[in-house]
């Protein structure tokens, strides 16, 4: 008999849908200057992403959570600074920022994702999903792209206060899960490593996909072996 259940939690942000929007909504809104002061608008959003990340976690840990589109918006500026734009405020103006923002609310899913939610539901699969990334926001990327989730199997850290990859912001769905189907674990599914890792060491069984899309080089060596690695959603 399998230890596993037929439940896939996946990570939204960067797994199931692409980052593509913001990369194209910088690249319009501040591609020209940017290349002119050498900066590649897809390595600004990387670094503002990561950076975001870290900021996010770091608070999370130390006891103060604050939601990741709030820090993702307020440190804009510093990302810019950290470029070599000695003056942030006066290469981009707020009105840049707020269309960024704005294609941030409207990322795609990534090609093959919503074949892959298709199939493992048409294979008997329970779809949930486990985001940094507040419910509104992450549920428009599911509506967007004509793909049903039931509201109580969509989850955010935002409900918790505890940022992934805290254990704790894993725990209470695992639980619920193994708790449900008899023991048996659910799997996890991310295309970061440093998530799909934690939800290993949690407990859970664990899908990695998507390798090439954002973390091209696994980092094996830092995060282990994982159970299952795709390079393609479908």
């Amino acid at each position: 008999m399998s230890s596993r259940s037929k439940n896939v939690v996946f990570d939204v942000v960067g797994t199931l849908v692409s980052y593509d929007a913001v990369v194209d909504a910088v690249d319009k809104q501040l591609g020209a200057r940017l290349q002119s002061k050498g900066i590649q608008p897809r390595m600004f959003v990387c670094l503002w992403m990561e950076t975001t990340e870290r900021e996010y976690t770091y608070l999370s840990i130390s006891g103060k959570y604050v939601a990741f589109s709030e820090v993702f918006k307020e440190i804009f500026w510093r990302i810019l600074w950290m470029g070599g734009i000695q003056e942030p405020r006066a290469f981009a103006s707020s009105e840049d920022l707020a269309a960024i923002l704005a294609a941030h609310q409207k990322l795609q899913m990534r090609p093959g994702a919503v074949e892959c939610l298709k199939k493992l539901r048409n294979a008997g699969f329970t779809i949930w999903a486990l985001t940094a990334g507040d419910l509104r926001r992450v549920g428009g990327y599911f509506s967007q792209a004509g793909v049903e989730i039931h509201p109580d199997n969509l989850i955010s850290c935002d409900s918790t206060g505890i940022g992934k990859p805290d254990p704790v912001a894993y725990r209470p769905l695992l639980d619920k899960l193994v708790e449900e189907n008899d023991g048996k674990k659910p799997w996890f599914a991310a295309a970061h490593m440093w998530d799909v890792s934690a939800a290993r060491r949690t407990g859970g069984y664990i899908a990695k996909n998507g390798g090439s899309n954002y973390c091209k080089h696994e980092l094996r060596f830092c995060h282990g072996l994982i159970a299952v690695i795709r390079e393609k959603l479908a």
